[in-house]
């Protein structure tokens, strides 16, 4: 089963890091790119998407706009909303608009492959049902409030949201720069040892790559660059 995705982004690069991400995912087809509300809303209305990852702030409203909009006129795209807002009252509009799932921003790949591998087993889950029983519309149901609320990153032991986002931004703002441990470090105000724990984190959720740097004398240095 091929899922039929429309990415609504205004932010060209965080777009094409959205379609990067869907291209690794198995089982989904990106039919078309929104940069604003009126473009989303015609793709909506013309290619009939099974899904469309949405984002909040555009120059001519909001995802929460079309999203109301959406549902008053009854099409049947799913959505899930991609969003750097942390207001509960995003998240409270945007359960009443009944998203699927909603992501905070940064979005890192390990957590958009969770939620697609989520909604396609829902969608595969109601498509196996002939009739419902009442343990059946619960399961439903639950799982999906539970994947709308759920959006937030789970990180490990030693791994705090606000220096991350710090690595993050120092990646965001030098996409095409090679850093050390040391170098990361000095731009977090964080040890060495720290910034590489930081690094490994990010490599481990493929938002980077390494690269390894011989030089001329001393031990090869480990070097980290944006995906």
């Amino acid at each position: 089963m091929s899922i039929r995705v429309i990415i609504a982004e205004d932010d060209p690069q965080i777009a094409e890091i959205q379609q990067r991400f869907l291209d690794r995912i198995d089982g989904f087809e990106l039919v078309g790119v929104a940069r604003s509300i009126a473009e989303a809303k015609d793709l909506v209305e013309v290619l009939k998407p099974d899904l469309l990852l949405l984002d909040v702030y555009f120059p001519d409203g909001t995802g929460l706009d079309l999203l109301r909009d959406l549902r008053s006129n009854a099409h049947h795209t799913d959505v899930i909303l991609i969003t750097a807002a942390k207001d509960v009252d995003t998240l409270r509009e945007a359960m009443h608009g009944g998203v699927f799932y909603l992501l905070i921003k940064p979005l890192i790949f390990a957590r958009l492959q969770e939620a697609l591998h989520n909604y396609r087993d829902h969608l595969q889950k109601l498509q196996q049902l002939d009739q419902l029983a009442q343990t059946d519309v619960d399961n439903l149901l639950n799982q999906s409030a539970k994947q709308a609320t759920t959006g937030q990153e789970r990180l490990p032991k030693g791994v705090d949201a606000l220096t991350l986002n710090k690595v993050r931004e120092a990646f965001a703002n030098n996409p095409k720069e090679l850093f050390s441990a040391e170098q990361m470090g000095s731009i977090i105000g964080a040890s060495r040892t720290t910034a590489r724990r930081y690094l490994e984190y990010l490599t481990s959720t493929e938002e980077v790559k390494t690269e390894v740097n011989y030089g001329s004398v001393g031990r090869p240095e480990r070097l980290y660059i944006k995906l």
